[in-house]
């Protein structure tokens, strides 16, 4: 049997940048929602205290669960780890 229409959706790693310049790391679906979600104090506890202001990085996995090994990968790097990962993004889509 074929793919659902749920299943074939990408899923996404964020970074966002926020207030202070701490990073927050997440997966979703719809990653400017889920930023919006973030802005309006509906997301987590991390970004109802420190106000996001951007989406600094992002990139695509096939699964949820890609997403979520991805993810726990990203948190173990170091905050000049990621800064350095987020400015060769930046580069890289100019």
């Amino acid at each position: 049997m074929g793919r659902s229409v749920a299943e074939a959706k990408s899923w996404y790693l964020y970074i966002l940048e926020c207030a202070g310049k701490r990073l927050y790391t997440g997966i979703a679906v719809d990653v400017d929602a889920r930023f919006h979600a973030h802005v309006s104090g509906k997301g987590a506890r991390f970004t109802k205290a420190f106000k996001p202001k951007r989406i600094a990085y992002t990139e695509t996995h096939a699964d949820r669960s890609a997403a979520s090994s991805a993810e726990h990968a990203m948190k173990k790097l170091s905050a000049d780890q990621k800064w350095a990962l987020i400015a060769a993004y930046s580069k890289a889509s100019k």
